[in-house]
């Protein structure tokens, strides 16, 4: 096994919280003193909201002023619809912690295509962090999670946004149910110094050993694969349940 892939499994969500509070100070600690700022992409969905929510409440002092704040993914609504990430973010993590508005980076759904969308939110990376045509952006912290069907951010299954090599965002075009979205594309998400990857619940068991364990490439989320930089699976005891210590390096 790679020694930058790790493989983390706690009793809780209360433990998995305190652990991804834990690295997040870390990381935004070094990356601040490194170079002046840290930038963090998150994703949405129920299942990081505990971890929001108590980042939200934390004690730690940590340098919300110099974080700056992206995601990983969002749907292409108004930023004030119930199914927004960017509510979702404004709800929990940022509810107490307000950080200034220049630091907050939404995907810029107001405009008249979801296209227009991407390519506009790919340009607000560029210019970001100062890269041209060509080079990839560099996140200290990109926060992930994992669906049944094994997709990440909104890269999914045959979508042609995951063989996307060239643009920073694209666009994703998908069923009025799960509406359609714009993403980081892998080489991006690739390119970062740290991925966090938080699993939990019982139904996500079966994806997570295919992932974690199999590295099945039929699945977005095994495609994730820092260039130079950490990989970390932090996992309840239900998502972690079909790991062993052996096989796949459990903790």
């Amino acid at each position: 096994m790679d020694l930058r892939k790790r493989v983390h499994v706690f009793r809780n969500r209360e433990e998995t919280s305190a652990f991804l509070r834990r690295r997040w100070s870390e990381i935004s600690a070094e990356s601040v003193s490194r170079k002046g700022f840290f930038a963090v992409a998150l994703s949405g969905g129920k299942t990081p909201v505990p971890f929001y929510t108590s980042m939200a409440e934390t004690r730690i002092d940590l340098p919300w002023e110099r974080t700056h704040l992206f995601l990983a993914d969002e749907r292409f609504l108004p930023l004030d619809h119930p199914d927004s990430n960017c509510r979702l973010l404004k709800q929990t993590l940022l509810k107490m912690r307000p950080l200034p508005p220049e630091n907050v980076h939404p995907v810029p759904v107001e405009t008249t295509g979801l296209r227009a969308s991407a390519r506009r939110y790919e340009r607000d990376l560029s210019r970001f962090f100062k890269v041209s045509p060509g080079p990839f952006p560099c996140f200290d912290l990109i926060l992930l999670g994992i669906g049944e069907d094994g997709h990440t951010a909104s890269l999914f299954p045959g979508s042609a946004a995951l063989t996307e090599r060239r643009h920073l965002a694209a666009p994703v075009v998908l069923d009025p149910v799960r509406h359609h979205r714009i993403t980081l594309t892998l080489p991006v998400i690739n390119h970062a110094d740290n991925v966090l990857f938080l699993v939990t619940g019982e139904n996500k068991a079966g994806v997570v050993r295919k992932v974690v364990c199999r590295e099945d490439l039929s699945l977005p989320a095994s495609r994730v694969r820092p260039e130079s930089g950490n990989l970390d699976f932090t996992l309840d005891e239900d998502a972690g349940s079909q790991l062993t210590r052996q096989e796949c390096g459990a903790s």
